[in-house]
């Protein structure tokens, strides 16, 4: 039995969860509203606060489907709950961004700005000139958003210049040796 299938997902006061037919679900909260349908096979049960998911047999598919399905649905109420947030730092001689309205320029070393726009779900703050903040209620979409900005100028391994994760560690290679006598 999945360790992570089998925990019950708490639902916190001031968030609503409706499972209509072939499992659609629908999560708000007060930072929104998440739609997702999960796999058919899955059994879920909304009850006295908690939600729970069940497989209906110990097929490989169904056993792979359980972690899963319970994994989302829980980002789902975490998601309207609290929200969901990435940290992106901007590190290299000149590199800096700055938000202007719903835009945001960054200067990372080309000879044009490059620039990111916030979208309808996803909110982009920068607190000062090397740091970027993203923020969204979807886990997937404010990670693939970040992803997306991070691959605009990815750290490079000699002098670690570039935009990286707040909590990536680059290793750096030593590059050429000099001359040799």
């Amino acid at each position: 039995m999945s360790r992570i299938g089998r925990t019950p997902i708490t639902v916190p006061a001031g968030v609503e969860i409706a499972i209509d037919e072939n499992n659609h679900v629908v999560a708000k909260g007060p930072k929104g509203t998440l739609e997702r349908t999960v796999s058919p096979s899955m059994k879920l049960a909304l009850g006295g606060g908690v939600l729970t998911v069940a497989r209906p047999d110990d097929s490989k598919e169904s056993r792979s489907l359980h972690g899963l399905t319970r994994t989302l649905l829980n980002n789902m109420v975490e998601g309207v709950t609290n929200g969901f947030r990435k940290e992106l730092s901007v590190q290299g001689v000149g590199y800096k961004v700055a938000k202007e309205g719903a835009r945001l320029t960054m200067n990372i070393g080309y000879s044009h700005q490059v620039v990111v726009e916030d979208t309808a779900d996803i909110k982009i703050e920068a607190p000062n000139a090397n740091t970027i903040v993203i923020t969204g209620i979807d886990k997937q979409k404010v990670g693939q958003f970040a992803a997306d900005v991070r691959k605009k100028r990815p750290p490079e391994p000699y002098k670690g210049k570039g935009i990286r994760y707040a909590n990536e560690v680059v290793r750096h290679k030593e590059g050429k040796t000099g001359a040799k006598k």
